[in-house]
């Protein structure tokens, strides 16, 4: 008896310790605005029955009612009621100085989206680099938010890990370490001089913070959502759990030789702060430093590849490339993820239908996301950079930028075969039907820059 009695006393002596350690702290009183000031914009921010309101006003750029306390690590939870046709988000880690951008707010924006894309609770990087963690890869995501009813919002930023979760479903799970802390802020969207939009309402409420014990409070992660991650050439915790692996270290020429060399090139490409890079040179393929390849083929996988091009550039990554099978000058023979500046390079007009432009199956298929507003935002490089995603399970292929699909295929039977031959790819006998082949960059005269190179090698795939 004494032993069971001591027991419940530890139980809830320990209990009422973590407890302590957990406490909530309301960033809303339900009565004014107290420990918030507006930034930016002219939006109306007041309260009414006890719940934070933002009303859109013509004429005003992006508004923010933002906390006067700043954040690092934390759990934040909020209730929101949104008006049919209003773009909103809250800010976390965001700041405003008066030497970026005289004043504008910017950092990681939690996504309210009633728009077609549904990519409500999504991570925007507001007035920086843009969408860092769109949806398209995490379609249950997309149905989590409900228009015209209280949707509940639980974002954990802890460490270098963003999550959100929307009526109780993950819906980004980022990795990203630009800004550690920051202000919290409730954004009401400008409307431009759209009279039509005006007095629309976003309504807040419930609006809390947890600093303390964040470990023991934090969600458990959908294994389903995909975790997105800008570390340069370091893989997250996560990705080593599934198995990703480095093709480049981000220091050396380690995994990588000349595509008809067995050694890296001595001239046309430069390692230096963390970033690959091949160098201009005459604007011809292969003719400066040439291409290069990984030391080891690969079958099934997928492959990223952080690329970022100068005015008018051209290059290309490759797979299932056979480095000897083109016995002439030229780049090496390979399926090609085109890389191509589409606005400036005369290339982007040749070939049929925009097989040549940016992310396209080079020559065979062109490059088209799902619908026009998804084109558009799959070719805004993040921050500069772009990032490309090639999918290889078995015949089945997908080229991805910027985490939006836009290139599907079968390389296997007769379709893929009619299409190789109406390209220039039709003298090389079973192009593409190799069931594995090197992993290339290419030269292709012009200045592009590479990082974030990695890989995971896929199994249990259809094979060829």
């Amino acid at each position: 008896m004494m032993k069971t009695r001591l027991f419940i006393f530890l139980f809830f002596l320990l209990s009422g310790m973590l407890l302590a350690q957990q406490e909530w702290v309301d960033l809303f009183n339900g009565k004014d605005l107290k420990g918030w000031e507006e930034l930016n914009g002219k939006a109306k921010y007041y309260v009414e029955d006890g719940v934070l309101v933002g009303e859109t006003v013509v004429g005003s750029p992006n508004s923010f009612l933002c906390t006067k306390k700043h954040f690092g690590d934390f759990i934040l939870e909020y209730e929101v009621l949104l008006e049919p046709a209003v773009n909103s988000g809250v800010q976390i880690r965001s700041e405003s100085s008066k030497d970026y951008m005289n004043g504008r707010v910017h950092g990681y924006q939690v996504e309210i989206d009633p728009s077609l894309r549904r990519w409500t609770g999504g991570i925007y990087d507001e007035a920086r680099r843009g969408w860092l963690y769109n949806l398209e890869r995490n379609p249950r995501g997309k149905e989590a938010f409900h228009m015209g009813q209280w949707n509940k919002f639980h974002v954990e930023a802890v460490g270098d890990e963003i999550r959100t979760w929307v009526n109780g479903v993950m819906c980004a799970n980022l990795v990203d370490t630009v800004t550690a802390s920051g202000f919290i802020g409730l954004q009401v969207h400008s409307i431009g001089n759209n009279k039509a939009l005006a007095g629309k309402k976003i309504r807040w409420r419930n609006i809390r913070i947890l600093t303390t014990g964040l470990d023991t409070a934090r969600w458990d992660p959908d294994p389903r959502v995909p975790v997105i991650s800008y570390l340069d050439n370091r893989l997250c915790p996560q990705e080593v759990a599934e198995g990703w692996k480095l093709l480049w270290d981000g220091k050396t020429t380690k995994g990588w030789r000349g595509a008809r060399l067995d050694h890296f090139p001595e001239k046309g490409w430069q390692i230096h702060d963390g970033v690959l890079t091949v160098l201009a040179g005459n604007g011809r393929e292969a003719e400066n430093g040439g291409d290069i390849v990984t030391t080891r083929k690969y079958r099934n996988f997928i492959l990223e590849v952080d690329f970022r091009i100068t005015p008018g550039a051209n290059s290309g990554i490759k797979y299932f490339v056979n480095p000897y099978l083109n016995k002439g000058p030229g780049s090496a023979i390979g399926c090609e993820f085109q890389i191509l500046d589409d606005q400036r390079h005369p290339d982007a007009k040749k070939g049929t239908n925009g097989n040549r432009t940016l992310a396209s199956l080079y020559d065979l298929i062109p490059a088209r996301a799902a619908t026009k507003q998804l084109q558009g935002y799959a070719k805004r490089p993040v921050g500069g950079w772009y990032r490309a995603r090639i999918v290889v399970r078995g015949c089945h292929v997908e080229h991805w930028i910027n985490n939006i699909k836009v290139v599907e295929y079968d390389r296997c039977g007769q379709m893929w075969r009619a299409l190789v031959a109406r390209s220039k790819y039709h003298v090389w006998p079973h192009f593409g039907e190799s069931p594995d082949g090197y992993i290339l960059l290419q030269d292709h005269g012009n200045e592009v820059s590479f990082k974030n190179i990695k890989i995971l090698e896929l199994n249990n795939c259809d094979e060829l």
